[in-house]
C-alpha cells in the first residue's frame, strides 16, 4: 500500500510541475509579447528623430565609429568612441550631431544602405544614452564609399559636428 502512495505522491508532483512550467512559459510568452508590442509601436517623436536627412556633410567630424561585418551593434568600447561626441555637443550647445552611416558598393545595395540606416541608429540611440539632448541628434541618409580603401571604412558610421 504504501508503494501505491508513493506512486500517487510522484504523480501528482509531476503533474504540478508541468502545469507550473505550462503557466510559466504562458506568462513569459505574453510579457514577451507585450514588450514587443510596446518597441513596436513607437511614438511619433522618436520615429520623426529617426528619419534621415539628405544634407551634406559640412562641419567637424568628431567621431568615427566601426562595426563588424554584417552588424549593427556597437562594439563594447563604443561609449569612450562616443565620449568626444558627448563632450563637442556640451561645448557648443546651439550645434547639433549629425550621424552618417557608410556602406561599400559590393552586394544588396538596399541591404547595404539599411544596415548603414541600423548602425546610424544605434549610434543615435547609444549618444542618447550618454546624455546627449535627442533633438540636437539628427541622422544622415546613408553613403557609399569608394571601393579601394580599407574594409573597415565602408563599415563605419561618422558623427559631425553641424550648425
Amino acid at each position: 500500500m504504501d508503494d501505491q502512495d508513493d506512486g500517487v505522491k510522484i504523480a501528482l508532483w509531476v503533474t504540478l510541475g508541468v502545469i507550473t512550467l505550462l503557466l510559466f512559459g504562458l506568462l513569459g510568452g505574453l510579457g514577451l509579447r507585450a514588450l514587443g508590442a510596446k518597441h513596436a509601436a513607437r511614438p511619433a517623436a522618436v520615429a520623426e528623430a529617426d528619419a534621415m536627412l539628405d544634407v551634406p556633410l559640412a562641419g567637424v567630424a568628431v567621431v568615427r565609429v566601426f562595426f563588424d561585418v554584417d552588424k549593427a551593434e556597437l562594439l563594447p568600447d563604443a561609449s569612450a568612441a562616443l565620449a568626444p561626441a558627448i563632450a563637442a555637443l556640451a561645448a557648443a550647445p546651439a550645434k547639433k550631431l549629425l550621424i552618417a552611416g557608410f556602406h561599400d558598393p559590393s552586394g544588396d545595395a538596399a541591404h547595404n544602405a539599411d544596415l548603414a540606416k541600423r548602425r546610424a541608429i544605434a549610434v543615435r540611440l547609444a549618444l542618447i544614452a550618454l546624455g546627449a539632448d535627442a533633438a540636437h541628434v539628427q541622422l544622415r541618409k546613408p553613403d557609399q564609399t569608394a571601393l579601394g580603401g580599407p574594409p573597415e571604412e565602408a563599415r563605419r558610421v561618422e558623427v559631425w559636428l553641424v550648425d
